[in-house]
């Protein structure tokens, strides 16, 4: 029904002239688009679950067009936000080919227009005109195709009319220059440039994740791979947009043991009793094997649910018979990370209830998980907000710019410790899959209210965080079915679940699916599967030639399948695994690790 109506209304707009050229556009009238001919890639678009690609064939002009895929129930939708003049008239046109090829303003205040043609083989141009609201000083232009049908081109996209920035009105800064990039560890990287005037701020561009704005022209890039050579551009930004980008320059980051954080290329994570005991018994420090990678001590607790004050305490000898002296357990500390292994504080888990609803509340956070930190001497943090930790606000919407005071105040004091302990702080999560995978389908308490606001509740922290995040492992256990990228619901215990979950983090998806708020994908290297080491340890355990299914698919060995599932891609740099935990994997005879150190020999 949807199809049918959009196509009827789209017909109706063309059969009343808009395939035809616009009306002449006066002598003061300004082209408004950013990049539309596509010569700069994508700079300056945002195309919906990834689907945009900058081609050199076919092109209208020039050397470069977009190319868009629809996939699924994503059409392929590309779009571009532009500052206009209220209760102003503009002309939006562009060459498109491809079997449906739409063109559209969204925002102008009055009436939203969209046309679009059938071109397979052959350029046609699109033209249509608004004209904008008393108030509105910008609207969003987009092309996109339509669900199943093959890719769409678009070339030459031009809006004109008045500009915004004419006389006695601010214009964007010119392009920086001078911008010079080195490394300055195995995970960061120092840039620097030339102040270009007018400009109020900067953003800072990297390999296609997301800006970095800052305010000064210099920037410490962090949470980078070791070994690794990225490539860097700044944007610079003022009351009337943003420039053009600088030319790109490039920096390797220096050896850090094969990984962001200092990792190797593929790492295990554990998570160890250190504070309590249960019926999979104590494990000293000292007695951990060497297969982990990653120790997180399990678990820092508040005081209290609103504290923000975290406490963290070793198992009492009467709780666990076998339990090492605290010098001795600072002692094993130093002994495995001499041995490059990497010890975290975990926060929270099923018990330990953690909400940051105060700047007080966060104040306690970051001063309490430092002293555990500097105590035991710990490479680092790892958040595992569970239960009630985290959810948001009614109205709170966008995950790209949080408001409930929880989330902002968690993002807060995490950047906060990063910054104390400098580059090398290993930072990791693991959410359950409600609070992320979830979100692809429903997000907050939704638009009208009514839902679990603590659905995708832990997006924004991870998205605001992502370029200090080392690793993110979600708990593909203890999870009812979640609905993946293929719009089917998948089930925990099986290859089939690990393969979707995991897809979707390195895929990126849109939230509650908003094709206007994708979730942007993490790198590979930032990302471990997170399973129950026994049947014991938690719902949806896996079985070790299950989990090897999964990793064939994901990092395509050759000859692997995949299943049902179509991934969206393949990452042999698929950092590893997580599971809950190591004392698990000991009471069922190290199955678990022992499969990892077979997998990846």
């Amino acid at each position: 029904m949807r199809r049918a109506t959009s196509l009827l209304a789209a017909a109706a707009l063309a059969v009343a002239g808009f395939l035809a050229a616009g009306p002449p556009a006066a002598a003061a009238d300004a082209g408004l688009i950013r990049n539309g001919g596509f010569e700069s890639g994508l700079d300056g678009w945002s195309c919906s679950a990834g689907s945009g690609a900058p081609v050199t064939t076919p092109v209208h002009s020039g050397s470069s067009a977009l190319k868009a895929t629809p996939a699924g129930q994503d059409d392929a939708r590309c779009s571009q936000t532009v500052t206009v003049k209220p209760d102003s008239a503009y002309t939006l046109a562009a060459w498109v080919q491809g079997a449906y090829a739409y063109l559209g303003a969204a925002g102008t205040g009055t009436t939203d227009v969209s046309v679009w043609t059938q071109a397979p083989g052959a350029w046609k141009q699109l033209t249509t005109s608004f004209r904008t609201g008393p108030s509105t000083t910008s609207v969003t232009v987009y092309t996109h195709g339509w669900y199943g049908q093959p890719a769409h081109v678009t070339d030459d996209l031009t809006l004109v009319g008045p500009d915004p920035g004419g006389p006695g009105q601010p214009r964007p800064p010119a392009a920086p220059t001078g911008l010079t990039a080195s490394a300055t560890s195995s995970s960061s990287v120092s840039l620097s440039w030339a102040a270009t005037a007018g400009a109020t701020s900067y953003k800072v561009y990297r390999d296609g994740a997301t800006p970095l704005t800052v305010t000064t022209p210099s920037a410490a890039v962090t949470g980078l791979a070791a070994s690794t050579t990225y490539t860097f551009q700044i944007g610079a930004v003022n009351a009337a947009g943003e420039s053009p980008k600088s030319a790109p320059v490039s920096a390797t980051t220096t050896s850090g043991g094969g990984g962001g954080g200092g990792l190797p290329a593929h790492a295990l994570v554990g998570y160890l009793h250190a504070s309590f005991a249960n019926g999979s018994g104590y494990v000293r420090m000292a007695d951990v094997p060497g297969s982990w990678d990653v120790i997180n001590l399990a678990f820092g607790e508040p005081t209290s649910v609103t504290s923000g004050d975290i406490r963290f305490s070793l198992c009492p000898v009467a709780e666990c018979p076998n339990a090492e002296s605290a010098a001795e357990f600072k002692a094993a500390v130093k002994a495995k990370q001499a041995a490059g292994k990497k010890v975290l504080i975990s926060i929270g888990g099923q018990n330990g209830q953690v909400q940051l609803a105060t700047t007080a509340a966060r104040d306690a956070f970051v001063s309490s998980v430092g002293k555990i930190i500097d105590e035991y001497g710990l490479n680092g943090l790892d958040i595992d907000f569970e239960g009630h930790s985290l959810s948001l606000a009614t109205g709170d919407t966008d995950f790209r710019a949080p408001t409930t005071p929880g989330i902002v105040n968690l993002i807060s004091a995490v950047k906060t410790l990063k910054a104390r302990y400098g580059p090398d702080f290993v930072l990791t999560m693991a959410p359950e899959t409600f609070f992320v995978q979830l979100g692809y389908q429903y997000y907050g308490s939704g638009p009208w209210g009514g839902q679990d606001p603590r659905a995708g509740a832990y997006l924004p922290v991870i998205h605001a965080l992502r370029d200090d995040l080392t690793l993110l492992h979600v708990q593909d256990y203890n999870s009812g079915s979640v609905m993946a990228l293929d719009n089917q619901y998948h089930s925990m215990g099986g290859a089939d679940f690990h393969i979707a979950m995991t897809d979707m983090l390195l895929t990126g998806f849109p939230v509650a699916g908003n094709s206007s708020r994708v979730f942007p994908a993490l790198r590979p290297d930032q990302v471990a599967i997170g399973l129950p080491a026994t049947t014991n340890a938690g719902n949806g355990h896996t079985p070790p030639a299950e989990v090897n299914k999964a990793l064939d698919c994901l990092t395509k060995k050759a000859g692997a399948s995949c299943g049902s599932y179509q991934t969206h891609g393949t990452w042999p740099a698929l950092r590893g695994l997580m599971t809950w935990s190591i004392n698990w994997d000991r009471f069922g005879s190290w199955e678990f690790s022992r499969n990892f150190d077979a997998y990846f020999g």
